[in-house]
């Protein structure tokens, strides 16, 4: 893997729940300034505090080129409805919307809907894939032009531009089309956690950002080179899909040298592997696993994100600009772009130039 490949940085702005919308905010402007790929925050059934998806919705308008990523659980919710919320997003931040899949495991979780027992991980990772299936159709079933807008005439779309989805899957069936526009960016980026299995099996079939956990970079590079491999046994081009490893970052003690090859950091449960150490340690560490090929980028969470989160934008960061190993201003405006992914044409448009 060459060297010179773009490296791409991300961050995590989740924490204690907080109510205050300018927290998020202000979080998202400053790692906008670090001109960072994209944020994320984390969210789940049992996490007290606003819902991620519609903290992000409200973040979109006082921002201008980074990415959000909101997690949306796909466990106990309707699959049209998590694909009609994320094309929304895009829409409000003109597109620069993702969305990172997760699942729901628990009984008490499954006891707040009463729909359902809990299911195993494989079972919940396959229906996960098959909303992002459908939700990629349904993004699909609006042609860019079926809007006509035509007051004269009084037509708003043009029907014969819109697609029946007929989705029919183990544990819902989707008929389509959407209620919302296609998206700007035709489809918002997909990123799932690929580290474990069946997750990774869903990563490789419908990711775009594969987020992985690993000790070392050696292993990181195992990891993604399996995800490439799988991607390309499902009829997908591995170069299309962005695999980050994934750090938790605590830069609380400047002076501190990071744990050797992270082997002896103490785990955060789902939280990734643990860093700790300062700016400069980390853009070392950063330098050295991206220039081995193991990585296309970092997902980095900040244990506590009001302080790390400035350490590593104007610490870890600058440096890594200084160095000439990460780009100091945005060249598109939307999040595929940041990421170096083509819009993707719309299938329907496709099976109908091959009939």
């Amino acid at each position: 893997m060459p060297p010179t490949r773009p490296l791409h940085l991300a961050a995590e702005i989740g924490g204690p729940p907080r109510y205050d919308p300018a927290h998020y905010t202000g979080l998202a402007q400053l790692a906008e300034r670090g001109a960072l790929d994209f944020v994320t925050l984390g969210d789940s059934f049992a996490r007290p505090g606003p819902d991620a998806l519609s903290v992000l919705s409200r973040v979109a308008p006082e921002t201008r080129r980074i990415g959000l990523v909101p997690t949306v659980t796909t466990t106990h919710t309707e699959p049209f409805h998590v694909s009609s919320a994320v094309a929304t997003l895009d829409w409000v931040s003109r597109g620069r919307a993702g969305w990172q899949a997760d699942v729901s495991t628990t009984g008490a979780e499954a006891r707040l809907f009463g729909r359902r027992p809990a299911a195993p991980a494989a079972d919940l990772w396959r229906e996960a894939g098959e909303v992002a299936d459908v939700g990629a159709r349904l993004w699909d079933s609006w042609e860019d032009d079926a809007e006509i807008r035509d007051a004269a005439t009084g037509r708003f779309i043009d029907r014969d531009k819109l697609h029946y989805v007929d989705f029919e899957g183990a544990d819902f069936s989707v008929r389509g089309p959407a209620i919302v526009p296609r998206p700007p960016q035709g489809r918002p980026v997909t990123v799932v956690d690929g580290t474990a299995d069946p997750a990774r099996e869903a990563a490789a079939r419908h990711a775009d950002v594969v987020l992985v956990r690993a000790t070392t970079p050696e292993r990181t590079a195992e990891i993604r080179g399996d995800v490439r491999r799988r991607a390309a046994a499902h009829g997908r081009d591995p170069d299309t899909l962005r695999v980050f490893a994934a750090l938790t970052v605590d830069l609380g003690d400047a002076e501190s040298a990071p744990e050797p090859g992270l082997e002896s950091g103490p785990p955060l449960a789902a939280q990734g592997t643990y860093y700790r150490g300062g700016p400069v340690d980390l853009a070392d560490l950063i330098t050295q696993w991206h220039r081995a090929g193991a990585v296309d980028g970092f997902h980095l969470t900040p244990i506590t994100p009001g302080r790390d989160l400035e350490r590593i934008v104007n610490g870890t960061v600058a440096l890594l600009q200084h160095r000439s190993l990460f780009r100091t201003f945005y060249p598109g405006g939307t999040l595929r772009e940041h990421l170096g992914l083509a819009r993707p044409a719309n299938r329907y448009i496709l099976q109908g130039e091959r009939a």
